[in-house]
């Protein structure tokens, strides 16, 4: 079967630059001959990811990580906990428990009712090189998985948050003092319930002045970290704990040309610990779901659909301290 592929492949990829573009549509990447080639690995995709819908829409994938119904996925696409379904190869289930999730990783564990799931195999391999070869899931039915291909493109390191990191708050008047004119929808600080007109005193019990020193404070910290804010309400000081986000998820910041001609990318594409990078295309809705090697074990999770050339996975030793950490802390386990 792996030379059977390299054959299949270098006919592809070493052709005559000429014939190239006449080349049949069976014979490219995602041509039914080349992905024959990948059955095994198709396969290992379609026994041991997770299609997550709501209703009739497919809004991301899914790792199996238990036999007995553990589910990994990236928690910013699941805009609601009703209503969702789990497809795990023929198999649906329409009860579906969304049981915590990792912030700073942007990952949710969901638990469905089974018994008889096949786990996917972590590989052994410690860092997975440049140019290794990776299959991920692509468009699906119903009922049958489709493998994508592509290649590791980049070593593995971390991504800083875009725009720097937000509470989810509009200062006044940052000239004079850190008095909340508007709460941001969706972000850490209107989670914990501050408001505005609300006064920002300090920031992990250091006292804030202005509006750098808030930034200051900031800087510290990660995306999905959460950071103590004690602030003035009528006179009345309180403390809240509030999580912080990239500002691109939160605010309105204009696309640039990449991002015009990247199509469906993530909402959340930035401020991971670390990440391994393929040239797989994609879009948001195919996230989530396990990369695989030639062998057909897990080297990471799809994380973020980045732009036209670059998607973001969860290295497997970072992934298999994820999943082995949320699964020990379920209530009553």
């Amino acid at each position: 079967m792996i030379s059977h592929r390299f054959v299949i492949l270098g006919a592809i990829l070493l052709g005559p630059t000429h014939g190239q573009q006449n080349l049949g549509t069976d014979f490219r990447m995602t041509g039914r001959t080349t992905l024959a080639a990948f059955e095994a690995q198709r396969q290992a995709l379609q026994r041991s990811s997770a299609v997550i819908s709501i209703g009739q829409e497919e809004i991301a994938y899914g790792v199996v990580i238990s036999a007995d119904g553990h589910v990994l996925t990236k928690a910013s696409e699941l805009r609601e906990k009703a209503n969702l379904t789990v497809t795990v190869d023929q198999e649906r289930f329409d009860r579906v428990d969304v049981i915590s999730a990792d912030e700073q990783w942007d990952v949710a564990l969901l638990k469905v009712n089974a018994t008889n799931l096949l786990p996917i195999t972590y590989t052994s391999t410690a860092d997975t090189p440049q140019g290794t070869w990776v299959v991920v899931n692509g468009a699906t039915s119903r009922t049958q998985r489709r493998a994508n291909i592509g290649m590791i493109s980049a070593n593995p390191r971390e991504i800083q948050p875009s725009g720097g990191l937000a509470l989810g708050i509009v200062i006044k008047n940052p000239s004079t003092r850190l008095e909340i004119e508007k709460i941001t929808p969706g972000g850490g600080a209107h989670e914990a319930g501050l408001m505005a007109g609300d006064l920002i005193i300090a920031v992990d019990d250091m006292p804030l002045e202005k509006i750098d020193d808030l930034s200051a404070a900031l800087d510290r910290h990660k995306a999905g970290d959460r950071v103590r804010i004690t602030f003035s309400r009528k006179g009345k000081t309180s403390n809240a704990n509030v999580r912080l986000t990239a500002k691109t998820e939160l605010f309105d910041i204009s696309a640039n040309a990449n991002d015009e001609m990247s199509g469906d990318f993530s909402k959340r594409r930035s401020g991971f610990p670390r990440v391994i990078q393929h040239s797989v295309m994609g879009n948001r809705q195919t996230m989530g779901g396990p990369v695989i090697d030639l062998h057909g074990h897990c080297i990471g999770m799809n994380i973020a659909r980045v732009s036209r050339a670059e998607t973001f996975a969860i290295p497997s030793a970072e992934l298999k301290e994820i999943a082995e950490r949320m699964i020990g802390h379920q209530p009553n386990r």
